[in-house]
């Protein structure tokens, strides 16, 4: 099942002859879902943790990543692989620190099993006699798609929870019942865990996802949706039918995200593209829970979110911090979100290659080709409306920033203090007004090219100087 790489092949007929070696975790999932197995962590039990680092380093170098964790990484032609002992872990305070670990070479197959989160991540491979390890019925719950935690010890690490949401979305599962009540039993722990664990889970949340939606549901189902107040009060924020057909903001966001990934160019876009176009979506109506009230249009009350855009870029930027995310992204998502309803802005018309030129301007550092993808997933997150003519504006935008160059790019300058000098000016407090008043004029369209502008600063500034 596992295709084993060709240089560990002789380190395995090794480890064969001083324990049992088991391919463990993840590798076997991905293996059965006929996934790449990337990374391959290999479990010997029946032997010491001398005997092992001793064999191992026969074949390459190798790095002892702890004694007390019984891990031992070795590199094989630039490629890094785990070996470690079977061990026992048992809770001994807060935090992912608070645990004692102990290896024991010992353990049977369905001992060193238990402590892992999963059913769907405690199965193994046995290389010697390839066949499939699974004491704790994985195969028939990856098959049925179902996340169920392993034994009890689940509730030792609050982390499993998030690991729940993003395997959920990863693999389209669906929590089992049990695991649900298990999980929202701990809901309280959540703040042992550290940022930077919490951010990990939603990073490989938003790179991976197949469909983000189940994630988010786990945290609802399992009362962890709460620890995220800015998607908690999305739930029961009433929209007008008209335009939602599918409820409360809480299922639209749900929709636009699983519209996000269903694009063609998803799976090709860079990891970082990926995080900030997931988040945009995520995020992009944050500000709708404070600002949404009724309003009488026609004689007849709707519900409407004056200003929600606007009020989201705080929000988003709040939370990405609190969720422990480098600090590079709030700047670019921040104003996907705040400008994400820009295409309702021009009324009736086009927007003018001035507004979209301004437009690429207030974006930056993000992008005009990011704002599109944002604004379609919005557009296609409401089911099971279609509106061809939103879509036709989205794409007149991207069409029109292609023509002059700003689908990936911010205008910049054409007119700097060097031409004013160049004209003769002195340089001082007046030089701001003049350059601010050529960018707009740029901006207008009134001139383009290095030679526009010289022209328009002939036609503009007095000789005074």
């Amino acid at each position: 099942m596992i295709k084993i790489p060709r240089p560990l092949f002789p380190v395995i007929a090794a480890l064969s002859k001083i324990g049992r070696p088991r391919f463990v975790g993840g590798c076997v999932r991905d293996a059965l879902l006929g996934c790449p197995a990337e990374d391959l962590d290999i479990e010997v039990s029946e032997t010491s943790f001398d005997i092992l680092a001793q064999t191992l380093r026969r074949f390459g170098a190798t790095d002892v990543v702890g004694r007390s964790f019984g891990t031992v990484k070795l590199s094989l032609d630039g490629t890094f692989y785990d070996f470690s002992l079977p061990r026992r872990e048992s809770k001994t305070g807060q935090g992912h620190r608070g645990f004692k670990i102990e290896p024991d070479p010992t353990l049977s197959d369905a001992e060193a099993a238990a402590r892992r989160d999963f059913t769907v991540n405690a199965m193994a491979w046995d290389p010697a006699t390839q066949t499939l390890v699974d004491p704790f019925n994985g195969r028939s719950d990856l098959e049925a798609k179902i996340l169920r935690h392993t034994s009890s010890s689940f509730v030792e690490d609050p982390l499993r929870v998030l690991r729940a949401m993003q395997f959920a979305s990863r693999f389209e599962m669906h929590l089992a019942p049990e695991t649900i009540e298990l999980s929202r039993s701990i809901s309280h722990t959540f703040t042992e865990l550290a940022p930077e664990r919490v951010w990990a889970e939603w990073d490989k949340w938003a790179l991976h996802s197949r469909r983000p939606s189940l994630g988010l549901r786990v945290l609802q189902q399992t009362d962890w949706l709460r620890h995220f107040p800015e998607i908690d009060a999305l739930v029961h924020t009433p929209q007008d039918p008209t335009w939602h057909p599918e409820g409360d903001v809480f299922t639209h966001t749900l929709h636009c995200l699983d519209a996000l990934v269903a694009h063609s160019d998803w799976a090709k876009m860079p990891f970082d593209s990926r995080r900030t176009l997931m988040f945009a979506v995520l995020a992009h109506d944050f500000g709708k829970p404070a600002t949404t009230v009724q309003k009488e249009r026609a004689g007849v009350l709707r519900w409407a979110s004056p200003r929600h855009a606007h009020e989201g870029g705080p929000l988003v930027e709040s939370w990405l911090e609190r969720i422990g995310a480098p600090h590079r992204f709030a700047p670019v998502i921040s104003p996907l979100v705040r400008l994400h309803m820009a295409h309702h802005g021009t009324g009736d018309q086009p927007p003018s290659d001035s507004h979209i030129r301004r437009l690429a301007r207030k974006l930056a550092p993000a992008t005009i080709s990011e704002l599109v993808t944002v604004m379609r997933a919005d557009a296609r997150g409401r089911p099971p409306r279609y509106d061809p003519d939103v879509l036709k504006l989205i794409d007149f935008i991207e069409n029109r920033a292609g023509a002059l160059a700003l689908q990936d790019n911010t205008p910049q300058p054409l007119i700097l203090g060097r031409h004013l000098v160049e004209r003769g000016l002195t340089p001082g407090p007046q030089f701001k007004t003049i350059l601010d008043e050529a960018f707009e004029a740029q901006l207008d369209g009134k001139f383009t090219d290095h030679d526009g502008s010289m022209v328009w600063i002939d036609s503009h500034l007095k000789p005074d100087a």
